[in-house]
């Protein structure tokens, strides 16, 4: 072991809320092992009392207020 932090995966369509199991955008890894998937939702009730308990949070939720970039449309 080197005792490097593995490296941390971002979230995708195929993660889930824990709670109400919609789209997953905050992950919460607990110090003392496993992680816990919010919804921004559910995330905004639980991560302040999470990070208290010294949870490493990973916050994806601006990603919900992106707009999506357009495509490139040829014109002939």
């Amino acid at each position: 072991m080197t005792g490097a932090l593995a490296p941390v995966k971002p979230l995708t369509a195929l993660d889930r809320c824990d709670r109400c199991g919609a789209q997953a955008y905050i992950r919460a890894t607990l110090p003392v092992g496993g992680e816990l998937l919010f919804c921004a939702h559910h995330g905004r009730q639980h991560v302040a009392a999470l990070r208290d308990k010294g949870a490493d949070i990973l916050d994806e939720s601006a990603r919900l207020s992106e707009t999506p970039s357009k495509a490139n449309n040829d014109e002939r």
